[in-house]
């Protein structure tokens, strides 16, 4: 086990500019494309499964490299949350797929992440997995870009890419990102998997699921999964923090990198509930509508919770992009 550090380093190309916004010119042009198919809508995560209101609570006495930003101060606050199916299409929930948990926390007040202002917002990003199937935003864009293009398309980038064996290789680990099998939003743990600073410190930010225990036939209709769930009482997730320690161990820039919990242990840092609620009224239509129209962004944050590496960097451009295509910003 090794202690939290502050000798963090990002490491950025001369070209990183200029390629990213290659990459989110692809996405967006992608999701135009599907846009005129299916309606106005996300280049990816684009099937909203709930929205939902909720509460964190900030724990007390924690260590000061936990607390930070958001975590500084024990309280409570308002959120709204986002659940998604990740595909650039509006899949059925039996399709297999990476899922999305991005949550939203109201009240804050600070610079941005983005060093334009202030904001009164911070929005974190998880998925059902620990870490990507690629190390670089590179292999990650120019991946997925490709698969937009059809099945042919994807395999010849595999193999210019990694050559016959290494194409072989990455198709399994990209095969196995959206295949591991998923038993619902109230049993799975979320990890935004990458980065983002927490003051000084870097951390990731994990979900433990409050029930361990799926219900038969969940896969068919997540909604009502969750619903059944919260029938018998609010869901408590505990929200916890996992500290950069050296570039060996928990490295910054290679995202295909879980960092491993026996030398970077997760501390809890706050609790985040849902509480049972109407899906059915005006108010819930609204808070659907504000969820599926609106912005949840890693860099849509304090700037003690900048995100960092290469592919939220990365995300930067394309969130943005994907953003004005769809009309959530200007």
């Amino acid at each position: 086990m090794r202690p939290p550090s502050t000798e963090w380093r990002e490491t950025i190309a001369s070209d990183e500019a200029e390629r990213f916004e290659r990459y989110a010119q692809g996405f967006a042009a992608a999701q135009r494309r599907r846009n005129e198919r299916q309606g106005v809508g996300r280049a990816l995560h684009r099937r909203q499964v709930a929205a939902l209101r909720g509460e964190i609570e900030i724990l007390g006495d924690l260590p000061d490299h936990a607390r930070q930003g958001v975590f500084a101060t024990a309280g409570r606050r308002d959120v709204i949350v986002r659940l998604s199916n990740g595909a650039p299409d509006r899949n059925p929930d039996r399709r297999p797929d990476v899922r999305g948990f991005s949550f939203k926390i109201l009240g804050v007040d600070g610079p941005n992440a983005l060093g334009t202002g202030r904001t009164n917002e911070q929005d974190f990003s998880l998925i059902n997995h620990m870490k990507f199937s690629t190390a670089r935003a590179a292999d990650f864009c120019e991946m997925v870009l490709a698969f937009e293009r059809g099945p042919l398309a994807l395999l010849g980038y595999l193999v210019r890419r990694y050559g016959v064996v290494g194409a072989i290789r990455q198709a399994k680990a990209a095969s196995a990102l959206v295949t591991k099998p998923f038993s619902g939003f109230a049993t799975e743990v979320f990890s935004t998997a990458l980065p983002f600073r927490n003051g000084r410190w870097a951390a990731r930010l994990r979900l433990v699921p409050p029930l361990d225990r799926a219900r038969e036939g969940a896969r068919e209709d997540w909604l009502a999964d969750l619903r059944a769930h919260l029938d018998n009482g609010p869901l408590v997730y505990r929200v916890q923090l996992q500290f950069f320690v050296d570039e060996r161990i928990t490295p910054i820039e290679d995202a295909s990198v879980d960092w491993p919990e026996t030398e970077a242990p997760y501390l809890d840092v706050a609790r985040l509930t849902i509480p049972n609620q109407s899906f059915d009224d005006e108010a819930a239509k609204t808070l659907e509508h504000r969820c599926e129209t609106g912005i949840f962004d890693p860099w849509n944050a304090l700037a003690e919770h900048r995100p960092l590496g290469d592919v939220m960097r990365a995300r930067k451009t394309a969130y943005y992009a994907s953003q004005k295509a769809r009309g959530a910003a200007s």
